[in-house]
C-alpha cells in the first residue's frame, strides 16, 4: 500500500503467512531505481502481529512489523521498522557520499514515516468501509 512497494508474491511454495515463509517484493523509488528483495516471515500471530526480515533473517537489511491491539472496543494498528544490521541500498548511498550520511539517513527515515503513515491510513479506511 506504499507508493514504493510495487508488488509482493509468496515464494518457494509458501501460500500464506507463517513463520519461515518467504516472499518476494518489488519496489521502485525515483532516486534508487527498481529492486527486488526476498523477505522471511519472522513473527506471525493472527490478529496480533506480523513481522518480516528483509534479506538474510540473521542479518537483515531491515525488519518490518505490523501489530494489532484491542483498544476501546476496536483495534489499534501499528507499524514499526528497524534498519539493519545488514546492508541495504541506503548503505551504498552512504558509501558513495559518507560526508552526507546524516542527511541521507534523515531523508530516508522521513520517507519511511510518510509511507507508513499513508499505509496505516489506507488500511484504516479499508477496514472501516
Amino acid at each position: 500500500m506504499s507508493a514504493e512497494l510495487q508488488s509482493a508474491r509468496w515464494a518457494e511454495g509458501a501460500s500464506g503467512p507463517a513463520v519461515g515463509a518467504r516472499f518476494v517484493g518489488r519496489s521502485r523509488h525515483e532516486r534508487f531505481g527498481e529492486w527486488e528483495t526476498t523477505s522471511t516471515v519472522v513473527a506471525c500471530e493472527p490478529e496480533r502481529k506480523f513481522a518480516w526480515a528483509v534479506g538474510d533473517p540473521a542479518e537483515p537489511s531491515a525488519v518490518w512489523r505490523f501489530g494489532l491491539e484491542p483498544r476501546d472496543g476496536g483495534t489499534a494498528l501499528s507499524q514499526w521498522m528497524r534498519m539493519g544490521p545488514g546492508r541495504s541500498g541506503l548503505s551504498f548511498a552512504i558509501d558513495a557520499m559518507p560526508e552526507k550520511e546524516q542527511k541521507i539517513v534523515f531523508v530516508r527515515l522521513r520517507e519511511f514515516e510518510r509511507g507508513m503513515t499513508a499505509t496505516l491510513e489506507h488500511i484504516r479506511q479499508w477496514a472501516e468501509a
